[in-house]
């Protein structure tokens, strides 16, 4: 299920990028920007190339601006996918971080941001951390979610979200073909009690939401246009 695609574009990983700043938080460190008293937060959940990834940073740094406290967490532990590593493809690094290990990390993170008395939290997940996301969808965990460029999502895994989700997919994406996201979105609309939202962006591929080229107006734009679309949902979502 992932090949070329989902390690396209790799960033240049840049572990002082942002202006937020990291610290340990349910046992895993992260990237923290926003307001620190805020009762709403976000947790970004990163693709194979992990918190250190400059576009996700400014990304949350943007997020922030909307008033919540978001984090982004190191599911990796300092062991991120490195695509120049022959030895380990990128088969063999799934196997020591596997998605599954994401949502059971995920859970203790949950729990402390609401010891700190945030009432309301929202996830997102880019690729690999899209799985994560789906399995977060329930309301013991989050009150909204957002995937963008799943990868690994099953049909089964959307009959089980129970909160309000938005999906938003590239025409050109291997891992999750409009065909795919169109039985997501059908699914959904069979769940009316679950708000949803599912949209396909034209000529991009799977990452375009954050491993894009900066220089590249069309694809900064596209780009900007979800993260746009992410804050909304959360916005309206995450009180």
């Amino acid at each position: 299920m992932s090949g070329p695609q989902c390690c396209a574009n790799p960033p240049t990983l840049d572990p002082a990028s942002g202006s937020g700043h990291v610290e340990k938080l349910g046992g895993l460190n992260s990237y923290i920007t926003g307001p620190s008293d805020s009762k709403r937060a976000i947790l970004l959940i990163s693709d194979v190339y992990g918190f250190e990834a400059p576009n996700l940073r400014k990304l949350a740094d943007k997020v922030a601006t909307a008033g919540f406290y978001v984090v982004v967490p190191d599911f990796f532990y300092g062991d991120p996918y490195a695509p120049d590593n022959a030895d380990r493809p990128i088969q063999v690094w799934l196997k020591d971080h596997g998605t599954d290990k994401g949502f059971e990390d995920a859970k203790p993170l949950v729990q402390t941001l609401k010891s700190k008395g945030v009432s309301a939290i929202g996830a997102a997940g880019f690729c690999w951390g899209a799985k994560v996301v789906v399995q977060l969808a329930k309301p013991e965990f989050i009150q909204a979610a957002v995937m963008l460029h799943p990868s690994f999502v099953t049909v089964d895994d959307i009959k089980a979200v129970e909160v309000p989700i938005s999906i938003l997919g590239a025409e050109t994406d291997h891992l999750s073909p409009p065909a795919l996201v169109k039985q997501f979105e059908e699914v959904l609309n069979a769940k009316s009690e679950v708000g949803s939202r599912c949209k396909i962006f034209p000529k991009v591929a799977h990452g375009w939401t954050v491993r894009y080229n900066v220089e590249d107006e069309n694809a900064a734009k596209c780009a900007d246009e979800a993260h746009g679309d992410m804050i909304e949902w959360f916005t309206k979502h995450v009180k």
